[in-house]
């Protein structure tokens, strides 16, 4: 090569060798793709693999260390949606490469996960995961369709207000056997348009609530003393579930593996009129 060229392109790797996630679910990707080694820094909610825990934690998800992202050099900074838009600019500004993903369905995560490995050079392992995590899905697809009915299930990823799920995981509800009692809010981008007055919810009379409250812990006596609750189906017959949010919440392979398998485990002893066990007398129905 002649020494000039090689001169220029000494001053950067082929692909991004130091990287650092403002979000899990990449994190979890580059572990599981075997490129957790160019992660440098992580989200401070970061909780899969548990190795990736001993990295520097640099944000949480709607504040970030700059100062300390600086001092990491990364060569590319990635972060989830319109939320962590400031942070994307704020580091763009001080010279950061970022790639801020917008997932919000369950074709979108696997395209993501696919993305991620392309942009550290490892798209042959990135689209060997993709298609691992979707044969899983394929699995519990046809599991669903084995079912004896397909129970109405609301999901809830927050109380007060009453919000309903995203759509990935409305999506895999509906892909695991179950009819989401709030499919139609599913198309809302933001929070603001999946929030539902309890009224409404109990008028849909679902047969199972699976709650996740986005890291907080899901109480029985909230959701059942609801008003208007009394007579749904899912309290008479004390069909209420918990789901923890870092199974379910993260739009990325912890979803589409760990997150569907307990839905799907839920969905279909509701759907048999069975009952799972509780973790703890007086917490929420598990299907841990």
């Amino acid at each position: 090569m002649n020494a000039r060229l090689s001169e220029l392109l000494s001053s950067a790797p082929p692909y991004p060798r130091r990287v650092v996630c403002m979000t899990e679910e990449t994190t979890e990707v580059l572990y599981r793709i075997g490129a957790g080694d160019l992660v440098v820094g992580v989200s401070g909610f970061t909780v899969r693999p548990p190795e990736a825990r001993k990295k520097p934690r640099v944000s949480s998800f709607l504040d970030a260390n700059f100062e300390r992202i600086l001092e990491l050099k990364p060569d590319l900074v990635l972060g989830f949606s319109d939320l962590q838009a400031d942070l994307g600019r704020e580091l763009c500004k001080r010279g950061v490469p970022v790639y801020l993903f917008n997932q919000r369905s369950v074709a979108e995560i696997l395209q993501s996960v696919r993305l991620t490995g392309a942009l550290v050079g490892r798209a042959e392992d990135a689209a060997r995961l993709a298609d691992e995590l979707t044969a899983n899905l394929e699995r519990h697809a046809e599991a669903a369709d084995r079912l004896p009915r397909r129970p109405r299930i609301f999901f809830e990823e927050w109380h007060e207000p009453l919000i309903s799920s995203i759509r990935w995981v409305s999506e895999l509800v509906e892909l695991a056997g179950g009819e989401d009692v709030c499919r139609e809010s599913r198309a809302s981008h933001g929070a603001k348009g999946r929030i539902f007055e309890p009224e409404e919810v109990a008028r849909r009379n679902p047969d199972a609530v699976i709650a996740s409250w986005c890291g907080r812990k899901a109480k029985r006596e909230k959701i059942a003393s609801r008003p208007g609750w009394g007579e749904v189906r899912a309290v008479v017959d004390d069909q209420l579930y918990e789901v923890r949010s870092s199974y379910i919440l993260q739009p990325g392979p912890a979803a589409l593996s760990d997150g569907v398998e307990q839905l799907a485990r839920i969905v279909a002893a509701v759907a048999r009129g069975e009952k799972l066990p509780e973790q703890r007398k007086g917490d929420l129905r598990s299907a841990l």
